[in-house]
């Protein structure tokens, strides 16, 4: 186990402890290039680190009564079967393509993180519509699943979205399907991937207690500079995986490509749902919460 690996896992805590989230961008990368883990591997370690960090933001929403059970139960159950579909459907595609939709996800979201948010009113209160919010739910958990990211820079957006919840009621649900969709994408992946636990319960004791220090330390820093230090961190791990496994992008696309009707359609169908999340997180977009989801790099 690498001791300077180990140090590393601190600022994933501090990471959680500064932004409320981006556990999985650092984590993915971490255990591949510092603990040398398969790609795959890595993925399945970092959705049970996540969902293990993510449980004590849930807890602590939770006590302050800013989780509304149902609608976070709704969301996730939708979720945790995309989530499990997503780490069984990373069974059938190529490891290193996976850490290149990953590395594109940070890029999306460093430059996010960077813009930041716009001052426009979201919508108010009203009756939420269960279809949409079921169909969102499992487009976000397959996205969680396949490649480990947590999911909270979707998640915020669907619940105001769908659900009607205000920001301080939608980061609390956020946290709690967050748990679900990692602990689903887990068990995908468990059933085709060997997970080394000893490493996993060491990296997550490690990012609780960066976690506090983080919280801590977030207290005493601009919101600004920290928000935009964190994308540009992104955009630099992002720009790291992309040219490190640059040489293998050639091999990857032709071991990737589907090579029968059944695996062009399901190819088709996750890309179907990759679009559709998109765009309800586009409408969504249109506000403060998202930025601030992104901002914040909430549940990434």
């Amino acid at each position: 186990m690498s001791a300077i690996g180990l140090a590393l896992s601190l600022f994933i805590g501090i990471s959680l402890g500064f932004f409320g989230g981006g556990g999985s961008i650092m984590t993915v990368p971490l255990l591949v290039y510092v603990f040398g883990l398969e790609p795959k591997e890595a993925i399945a370690s970092s959705l049970m680190i996540v969902g293990a960090a993510s449980i004590l933001g849930a807890v602590h929403h939770w006590r302050a009564g800013n989780v509304e059970i149902r609608t976070g139960l709704l969301f996730g159950t939708a979720g945790m079967a995309g989530a499990y579909t997503g780490g069984r459907a990373g069974a059938f595609i190529d490891g290193k393509l996976l850490l290149l939709l990953f590395a594109a996800m940070m890029v999306l979201t460093a430059v996010r993180m960077w813009r930041g948010r716009r001052e426009v009113t979201w919508p108010t209160a009203g009756d939420r519509s269960t279809g949409p919010l079921l169909a969102q739910g499992f487009a976000v958990g397959s996205f969680t699943g396949l490649v480990g990211a947590g999911g909270g820079f979707l998640i915020v957006p669907a619940l105001a979205l769908w659900a009607r919840l205000p920001m301080s009621v939608a980061v609390g649900p956020s946290l709690m399907v967050i748990v679900m969709n990692t602990l689903a994408g887990y068990v995908g992946y468990a059933s085709h991937v060997a997970i080394d636990y000893r490493l996993v319960a060491s990296i997550s004791a490690i990012a609780i207690v960066g976690s506090f220090a983080g919280t801590r330390l977030g207290r005493r820093v601009d919101p600004n500079s920290l928000r935009r230090a964190f994308a540009g961190f992104v955009a630099v791990m992002a720009a790291f995986i992309l040219v490190r496994e640059a040489d293998l992008w050639l091999d990857t696309a032709k071991t990737a490509l589907p090579a029968s009707v059944s695996q062009l359609a399901f190819a088709a169908i996750m890309l179907g749902i990759g679009i559709a999340a998109g765009r309800v997180a586009g409408r969504a977009g249109a506000g403060p919460l998202v930025d601030r989801v992104y901002s914040d790099g909430a549940g990434i």
